[in-house]
């Protein structure tokens, strides 16, 4: 069959849904964008992501790509990102859709990707921020050991004590971070995490660990020996769903393609 590929980036809100899959109960993100790509092409395409969110995490740069038959795709493909969002949920909007090489594969051929963690630290939240951000009111975190703590994630390390349990053997949790670390403008504390792969829940464990490494419940130096451990029992608590954001999603040119028993890239 003659196909073109196409690759989207998908920005949104993730409040309203049950992570980006589609789900046997809930709505997922990925259902509105399929709904909405039914409306134009009569073989209704497939989603593959790059990722997945768990539910009401967010998104800025998910990427997927889709095929369609080309006698199908009737429309200059600048049309096509204004086509799409016209069917979509106010919450949901297609940032970017290009043609891509017939060989493009959304998750296989990612070689990282940056998520971004938002805090709102003071006494009173954020009413605006209250989707978007998680309210941690002690007053007086301890920057300067977070930041310790933060450092010390950067590297390949084996991340089980940081990866929430699913029923199942987690049988690789090797994954190499290449940032982790925090800004803050008054009350306001963005992290950022970036690396090659993620674990279920493992920014969430991580943000969670170095938050209340600045409220003093957890040593900063504790964090290797609680890498070492290799059980998510002696890390610090989750960070909840809402403040967490898939930021971007990286390619390389020419790169190694990624094969399927090396990712373990699950919900963040």
């Amino acid at each position: 069959m003659d196909t073109l590929k196409i690759k989207l980036t998908v920005a949104y809100d993730g409040t309203a849904y049950e992570g980006w899959q589609v789900q046997k109960t809930g709505v997922g993100v990925q259902q509105k964008v399929e709904e909405a790509l039914s409306k134009l092409f009569p073989s209704e395409p497939r989603l593959h992501s790059s990722s997945r969110t768990d539910t009401g995490v967010h998104a800025l740069g998910m990427v997927a790509h889709f095929e369609v038959l080309r006698a199908e795709f009737k429309m200059p493909m600048s049309r096509l990102l204004i086509a799409i969002n016209a069917w979509l949920p106010e919450d949901v909007r297609v940032m970017a859709a290009v043609r891509a090489k017939a060989d493009f594969h959304a998750r296989f051929d990612a070689s990282g990707k940056q998520y971004r963690y938002l805090v709102w630290n003071h006494p009173a939240a954020n009413p605006i921020l209250r989707r978007q951000a998680w309210h941690v009111p002690r007053p007086k975190l301890d920057l300067l050991a977070m930041r310790t703590a933060a450092q010390l994630f950067i590297g390949t390390h084996d991340f089980r004590s940081f990866a929430a349990n699913r029923g199942d053997v987690l049988k690789d949790a090797v994954r190499t971070l290449v940032r982790c670390d925090f800004s803050r403008s008054g009350p306001r504390l963005t992290f950022i995490i970036e690396g090659d792969g993620f674990l279920y829940k493992m920014c969430r464990g991580i943000v969670g660990t170095i938050v209340q490494v600045g409220q003093g419940k957890i040593a900063a130096g504790e964090v290797r020996k609680i890498l070492e451990h290799r059980d998510r029992r002696v890390a610090g608590m989750s960070a909840p769903a809402h403040g967490l954001v898939l930021w971007k999603v990286f390619y390389k040119k020419g790169g190694k393609r990624l094969r399927r028993e090396d990712i373990g890239e699950a919900l963040a």
